[in-house]
């Protein structure tokens, strides 16, 4: 996908248009008419990227269904109902309101693979390769609304949820982040039983994640306390992922809702190899509540899709990460807020016990991120003295902690994490490590490139 502040290069409409064109040439089918579903968030950008990608769609001889504001996984999901060839969203996920993004689904609701998306790339830096099919006539592709999309989505929400339950006594204070869920999760919540209390239902098209939403579920938990509920349930702005919120107003994670969630499926059976699937991110707590209950998690790099993939080389269910970005592959093909809520609920009412005593099956060791600026990205095995230092500290945590380093994914930074048993000792810990790579890799050490 691409991602970046609207109207500036490379998230332009010109840029929509090329995409759009690339995309309509990629999943055309030679002999039958095509189709490319397209949803968005509430941004105002989306209005502008989304004509343009029409228009790059159409020219190309391709139908585009519009399905207007919708949560991600919801494209996902409507790409793959509807049969169509591909799906995107237009949505910058929990980015404030001037940045947008572009990402595409295949025809079966996933990412598309690294290689697809390097062709999208390649046909949308070199367009001439494909004027020459540029379709006339009745040959050109149209544009429909497909109103009831939100309908739809609901109902598919709710069959994720168990029959024989319902949320009929159940106080919850929502979030939707005035993003792309402000219509389908309330919906979905009340329909079900629960008395909602909703917040973040207001889009105006710049007040998307605006101190709202699963960034900032402190906004949740003092109104749970408020209204004497049940628990607070935050998404974000295309609503992948979801924070919770106890009864107490404590923000329970995504790494407590993989415990909640991988030690019940494990419980009843439905856990396939008894693995779970979370990121190198994730604290060490989880593995220590997964194998607790007779299970294991397996860590990839950061990202969802990464997790994703995991999951599906070896056909694992449950994966996640610590930002509450949970794929629960027997209900949908990528992270779903409103059905992490629902399976959380669903666990609630089975169990009959609240947030906070199911949130106590997993226990967080504490955790320290620190980050350095670099003035080179050098690949760490090759400095010895870095190498030499983390050693050191992994030999002293031993079983009762980790050092985890790697350089961010879009800054130039290093950043360095511990978990321990300690907080003051895994700061101090973590402070010495950063001064060894600060003394060799910082940017004060390259002459101040600060």
């Amino acid at each position: 996908g691409v991602r970046g502040v609207a109207n500036i290069h490379p998230m332009t409409a010109e840029t929509a248009l090329q995409l759009g064109r690339a995309a309509a040439y990629l999943f055309k089918h030679r002999d039958r008419r095509s189709r490319i579903v397209i949803g968005k968030d509430t941004r105002l950008s989306g209005y502008m990227l989304e004509s343009a990608l029409v228009a790059g769609i159409c020219s190309m001889g391709v139908d585009a269904l519009l399905v207007g504001p919708l949560p991600t996984p919801g494209i996902a999901f409507l790409t793959a109902s509807m049969r169509a060839d591909a799906g995107v969203v237009i949505s910058a996920s929990h980015n404030p309101y001037q940045d947008n993004g572009i990402k595409f689904f295949a025809r079966d609701g996933f990412k598309l693979p690294d290689e697809v998306e390097a062709r999208l790339e390649e046909l949308v830096f070199t367009p001439a390769s494909i004027d020459a099919l540029r379709p006339t006539a009745a040959e050109v592709g149209k544009a429909f609304r497909i109103d009831d999309a939100v309908g739809r989505y609901v109902v598919f929400l709710k069959n994720s949820f168990p029959k024989e339950f319902d949320l009929v006594g159940l106080k919850i204070v929502l979030d939707c982040a005035h993003g792309a869920a402000y219509k389908v999760a309330p919906e979905v919540f009340t329909e079900l039983g629960a008395e909602v209390i909703p917040f973040g239902v207001k889009p105006n098209g710049t007040n998307i994640n605006a101190g709202c939403g699963s960034m900032h579920p402190e906004v949740i938990a003092g109104a749970v306390r408020d209204h004497g509920a049940h628990l607070g349930v935050a998404l974000d702005g295309d609503a992948d992922r979801c924070i919770f919120v106890d009864e107490h107003g404590n923000e329970v994670d995504g790494d407590h809702i993989l415990a909640i969630c991988g030690t019940q499926m494990l419980a009843q059976g439905r856990l396939p190899q008894k693995t779970v699937v979370a990121t190198v991110m994730s604290n060490i707590g989880l593995d220590i509540a997964i194998k607790k209950a007779g299970g294991r998690v397996i860590k990839t790099a950061v990202g969802d899709r990464y997790v994703v993939e995991e999951m599906r080389r070896h056909d694992f269910r449950l994966g996640g990460e610590q930002s509450g970005h949970m794929i629960f592959l027997d209900h949908n093909t990528t992270g779903d807020g409103v059905i992490t809520a629902l399976q959380v609920l669903a666990i609630m009412q089975q169990t009959g016990k609240p947030l906070s005593e199911l949130a106590q099956v997993m226990t967080a060791l504490p955790q320290v991120l620190v980050n350095v600026r670099v003035r080179e990205r050098r690949p760490i095995e090759q400095v010895d003295e870095i190498v030499r230092k983390v050693a050191e500290v992994t030999g002293y945590l031993g079983d009762s902690g980790r050092v985890l380093i790697r350089y961010s994914g879009t800054e130039p930074l290093l950043r360095i994490m511990l978990e321990g048993q300690d907080q003051q000792e895994i700061t101090a810990l973590a402070n010495d490590i950063a001064q060894t790579v600060e003394s060799h890799l910082g940017v004060v050490a390259g002459g101040g490139h600060g």
